[in-house]
């Protein structure tokens, strides 16, 4: 996303765009990511398919699955 102008950027995430708040409440490193890696499409819900960038989106993803990891596993009925 380098070869994005700043200006252009900074309206990008202003105007298209909110924090994910799953990844806000879930990720330690959420401050450390890049600004578009943290915003998700303000008309979309929370999902990873809502966030602007890849990254963003694979980081999501990653915390969900460790989520349903994490989960103890379901017994046979």
């Amino acid at each position: 996303m380098e070869h994005i102008d700043s200006v252009v950027s900074k309206r990008f995430e202003v105007q298209s765009g909110r924090l994910c708040e799953f990844c806000k409440k879930l990720d330690p490193g959420f401050p450390d990511r890049h600004p578009l890696d943290q915003m998700v499409g303000s008309n979309r819900k929370h999902g990873a398919s809502a966030h602007l960038t890849e990254d963003g989106y694979v980081r999501h993803r990653m915390l969900e699955l460790s989520q349903l990891a994490s989960r103890p596993p379901r017994s046979a009925a």
